[in-house]
This record gives C-alpha cells, sequence and structure tokens, in this order.
C-alpha cells in the first residue's frame, strides 16, 4: 500500500512539473500562462509575476515559479507592466520603471526598481 502510494505521488508529481514546465502552446494575445522559474521565458512574452511553488522542485522558499504574458499580437499603443528577469520583445519600448514586490525573483531582495512599464511602439 505504501509503494502505490508513493508512486502515485510521484506520477502526480511529474506531471505537475511538466505541466508546469511545458512551453504555452499557441497563446493568444495577452495571454498569461505559469511555468517554472528556470524554463527560459519564450520570445515574444514577459515576466508579469513571480512566486513559489513546491511543485517546481526546491528545498528552499525561494521565488521559482512565474507568470508570463503573451505580448505578441496586442496593437500598437497597449501599456503592459512586466518584471525587469526579461527583455522587452522587438517593437515594445520601455517607458518607466518601479518596484513591485510581485516581481521578487530572488530570495535576498532589494528594492531596487524591478519591473516597467512597456508601451508597443511598432
Amino acid at each position: 500500500m505504501i509503494r502505490l502510494r508513493t508512486t502515485c505521488m510521484a506520477v502526480v508529481g511529474a506531471a505537475a512539473m511538466f505541466a508546469l514546465a511545458a512551453a504555452p502552446a499557441q497563446a493568444a494575445p495577452g495571454d498569461v500562462t505559469t511555468s517554472c522559474g528556470s524554463v527560459l521565458t519564450p520570445a515574444g512574452f514577459v515576466d508579469v509575476s513571480w512566486g513559489y511553488s513546491s511543485s517546481c522542485g526546491t528545498q528552499s522558499f525561494s521565488p521559482n515559479i512565474k507568470q508570463i504574458k503573451q505580448l505578441t499580437g496586442l496593437p500598437v499603443g497597449t501599456v503592459v507592466q512586466a518584471c525587469s528577469t526579461t527583455y522587452p520583445p522587438a517593437g515594445w519600448v520601455q517607458t518607466g520603471s518601479y518596484y513591485t514586490s510581485s516581481c521578487v525573483a530572488w530570495s535576498n531582495p532589494s528594492f531596487n526598481n524591478n519591473a516597467w512599464q512597456l508601451k508597443r511602439v511598432s
């Protein structure tokens, strides 16, 4: 019985890791998805918040999960808020920077600016 429960927990944990680590497939403009922090943010996306989830496999409570937003396809003039842990995609410019606790991506954060306001220009 213990082996069965352990096996089931391992399968569920692996499935959760795969779901969180998989790149977003065919996300619509403006869609927000979640992935483990160790997964590279795909082209056309920006990080919009960081947090912690035990499903991403760390033993500490350091930020290890992020929400990412699809910017490709949003109209010119659109303004979004993004964490400064990714570069703005082509066609987007930084119009401001600020600090927000939702963009803390390290276990020893400072209060330096860690987020950007971005505007689509082309």
